[in-house]
């Protein structure tokens, strides 16, 4: 009876152990994620923020006076080419031409 006893009590003493450990590991865990959360959190509000100056600074009636101060103009009719000229002007241009269209 007594070495039941003692086998009792290692085996408390060891659940105890065993779930003290098993609650740290999970409090670790838990700080762990919210720090995960609050850095995922962060990296979205950073986005939005970069989204809005991006909206800011592309802005037509903020780049006109910026590019015109620089000598920059609107390309003229005269200034453009039809694909169809392209490819005879250079090999393989209307592949090229044809490739940028469908990107955009």
């Amino acid at each position: 009876m007594r070495l039941l006893n003692i086998a009792a009590f290692c085996f408390a003493v060891a659940s105890a152990f065993l779930l003290y450990s098993l609650n740290y590991e999970t409090r670790r865990l838990e700080a762990h994620i919210q720090s995960q959360e609050r850095a995922a959190q962060q990296a979205k509000s950073d986005i939005a923020v970069l989204k809005a100056e991006r909206g800011h600074l592309s802005r037509p009636e903020r780049i006109d006076p910026l590019a015109r101060s620089q000598g920059l103009m609107p390309p003229r009719a005269d200034q453009l080419v039809s694909p169809d000229l392209a490819a005879a002007i250079v090999p393989d241009s209307k592949a090229s031409v044809r490739r940028v269209a469908e990107s955009e």
